[in-house]
């Protein structure tokens, strides 16, 4: 995290996950770490009020995550995927295991 350029997005994003319950806000602070990891370019903001993360500076956001009664992990209609029928675009998180980072890493890996 202390690598990614530090930008008002990015505050404003760490500021959304300190707010976060106890319960989710290690994983919050999991997934921002995997996010910007993964695709060290992107840019967070606030999207709708959720931590939100670009590809670009001036581009659309292509996924976020949230916390309501679990954590919400997804894809917007801007991230680069193949859509074919029914495609996943959300999955809900209670913990944050290897399996999990690993998978959530490969979906971000593959909108790049």
């Amino acid at each position: 995290m202390d690598d990614h350029k530090k930008n008002a997005g990015t505050d404003e994003v760490l500021a959304k996950i300190v707010k976060f319950s106890d319960k989710y806000r290690p994983i919050a602070e999991e997934l921002h770490a995997i996010i910007i990891k993964e695709a060290p370019t992107a840019e967070p903001r606030l999207w709708y009020g959720m931590p939100g993360y670009a590809l670009s500076k001036d581009g659309p956001v292509v996924l976020f995550f949230r916390e309501d009664k679990y954590i919400s992990f997804g894809l917007t209609e801007n991230a680069n995927v193949s859509v074919d029928g029914l495609t996943e675009n959300a999955w809900f998180l209670t913990s944050l295991d290897d399996a999990s980072k690993q998978k959530i890493a490969s979906i971000i890996r593959s909108i790049l």
